[in-house]
């Protein structure tokens, strides 16, 4: 089959590998359909992600249809012939984690838990397509995916869907809604959203659903920034025509934003000094994130309230103002998204109109084509904000 494999930072080649083949009772083969690029994929893509080995297949974001299932779920549901999405975070069902609503932690999905207790203290869960440090499993920018845990994570689609509308589920809309989520709205409540992105942008639409009155993106992308005026409804600012942490107290009448989320992550972009200090210590391997969106997330939301990170980190960060958190007395949530949790109810609010998540798609491309499409959506040309591709 063909498949979307990484040889090294900046390197990502379209080839020939062998099809994937049952290896646990619980597991099921699903032909992909759609596959998209997330803007975490840029981060293996960039080389900040550690444990990648040449030949891996990328991609956790995929759909398709069930061409074969283990006998330990034969009857149980899925069967061959359905059409799937498929959450990234391979979980079990059956651990403290599962069985609290926490996939992404879950205790038995990660075969290779003792390189993620080295870096973060305890394992995370398995993650199809993203470094040896999730379990090295292939991922879903390809033909075919195994797909372990198949009777917990796929969710099968009801007739008249199209897979744009329902592709999303299996990352970024739920990732964006957890955010959302994670600030416990209150009618009235403002929400500022650093980084309008595919999951930026679904923080603003699911901060409106969940009763927000006034969300505020923060961004540089001329295109970026008018979809979430004109498809989300959010007020926006370009980080560098104005002080950000001024706009947003004129705006809130001094007070700043009742909640801030950090859609952006490990990569932030950041004017001035400050962004040029991260990069030499990113350089310098004396940081390994670049958390200039974070800082201000947490310096401009007012006292009491919550700062929500969907944004990507993956090791340590310097000058995190701590000190703002505790004595200002706010709440910081965060996470991998516990997308299982998610499916089912966000499936609802599509097929009842609530929201079309396919708005963003600005790309529509071969799966042949995913090396330039990377290269396109790094850079952010031809206003590339989602790729979706069709084996």
């Amino acid at each position: 089959m063909k498949a979307v494999c990484w040889f090294g930072p900046r390197d990502v080649r379209v080839e020939r590998v062998k099809d994937p083949e049952l290896l646990n009772p619980r597991d099921a083969i699903v032909k992909v359909s759609s596959t998209a690029i997330c803007g975490s994929d840029l981060h293996l893509y960039n080389g900040f992600v550690p444990t990648m080995a040449q030949g891996d297949i990328l991609g956790h974001e995929f759909m398709g249809e069930v061409v074969e299932v283990g006998k330990g779920i034969e009857g149980d549901g899925l069967a061959v012939g359905d059409r799937v999405v498929v959450p990234f975070p391979i979980a079990c069902g059956d651990c403290f984690s599962c069985v609290d609503g926490m996939f992404s932690v879950c205790e038995n999905s990660n075969p290779n838990a003792w390189m993620a207790e080295k870096m973060w203290g305890h394992a995370t869960s398995g993650i199809f397509g993203y470094s040896h440090l999730t379990g090295g499993y292939a991922g879903g920018q390809a033909e075919y995916v195994r797909v372990p845990y198949a009777d917990v994570g796929p969710v099968k689609v009801p007739d008249g869907l199209p897979d744009d509308q329902v592709l999303f589920l299996t990352d970024i809309f739920p990732t964006g809604y957890m955010a959302a989520e994670a600030c416990e709205l209150e009618p009235g409540d403002t929400v500022a959203v650093w980084g309008c992105g595919p999951v930026g942008l679904f923080a603003i639409a699911s901060a409106f659903l969940l009763g927000a009155e006034r969300v505020i993106a923060i961004d540089r992308f001329p295109e970026r920034l008018r979809l979430a005026r004109e498809r989300c409804g959010a007020e926006t600012l370009d980080y560098e025509q104005v002080d950000v942490r001024a706009a947003l107290e004129e705006m809130t009448g001094g007070l700043g934003p009742d909640h801030c989320i950090d859609a952006v992550g490990m990569e932030a972009h950041t004017p001035g000094i400050e962004g040029r200090y991260d990069r030499l210590k990113q350089a310098l391997m004396l940081e390994t994130d670049r958390p200039g969106a974070l800082r201000q997330a947490i310096l401009s939301c007012r006292g009491g309230g919550t700062v929500s990170v969907p944004g990507v980190y993956g090791g340590v960060v310097d000058k995190v103002p701590l000190g703002s958190v505790m004595n200002r007395s706010l709440t910081l949530k965060t996470g991998q998204t516990h997308v299982q949790r998610y499916v089912r109810p966000l499936l609802e609010r599509i097929q009842n109109g609530e929201i079309d998540p396919s708005f963003m798609i600005t790309h529509r491309l071969a799966l042949d084509e995913a090396p330039g499409a990377y290269d396109m959506f790094l850079r952010k040309q031809d206003e590339c904000i989602k790729v979706v591709l069709r084996p």
